[in-house]
């Protein structure tokens, strides 16, 4: 279930305060490193994130225009920084000025912004995540947020998805946690690089 535009909002506050410690543990010299994201190197999932971020800030505005990924060059972690508060600031005041959830327009589709908001929150920290495999970062994904994250993974991500966006779902022990559990859901595991 995705939570209205004001819960999107705090979701995605939570998910950017928790990536921004994953990005700290990023150096120049682990770029090349192996993530769980098949076949993508570190610096590709930076730039991958770039671009998510890009949009994500576009549908604050209402609409984004859906367009052929740029070619991703090297993204700086500052760079990643900066537009994440960015999105932060733009979502919050949408959630402000807007009461009722806010439609975005996605290249002729309409969406509601709180569904675009949970969306980002859901990428964010999953791709947080994946940025500590690569890195080695011993930052586990908190399981509050996991939780709160899961029903929008179960929204979002069904069998149409696999195994082009994700990975098939994977097995988890019955006293799993909601960490564990959102993982799983999107086709990784603890160790997966």
């Amino acid at each position: 279930m995705i939570p209205a535009l004001a819960g999107s909002v705090e979701l995605l506050e939570r998910a950017l305060g928790h990536t921004r410690v994953s990005l700290a543990s990023v150096d120049h010299d682990l770029l090349g490193r192996a993530t769980p994201c098949r076949e993508w190197h570190l610096d590709r999932l930076l730039g991958h994130m770039d671009d998510a971020l890009d949009a994500f800030l576009e549908a604050s505005r209402g609409s984004v225009r859906v367009t052929v990924p740029p070619v991703v060059g090297r993204v700086p972690v500052t760079v990643l920084r900066d537009k994440a508060c960015a999105l932060l600031g733009a979502w919050t005041q949408a959630s402000t000025r807007d009461r009722v959830d806010a439609e975005v327009d996605i290249g002729g589709v309409s969406a509601p912004g709180s569904l675009l908001v949970a969306s980002a929150a859901l990428e964010i920290t999953v791709h947080g995540w994946d940025v500590d495999q690569a890195t080695g970062a011993d930052h586990p994904l908190p399981d509050a947020l996991a939780q709160a994250l899961l029903p929008v993974a179960h929204d979002l991500v069904t069998a149409a998805d696999r195994p082009t966006r994700f990975a098939p779902a994977r097995p988890v022990s019955e006293g799993a946690g909601a960490a564990e559990r959102l993982l799983a859901h999107l086709g990784r595991a603890p160790g997966d690089r």
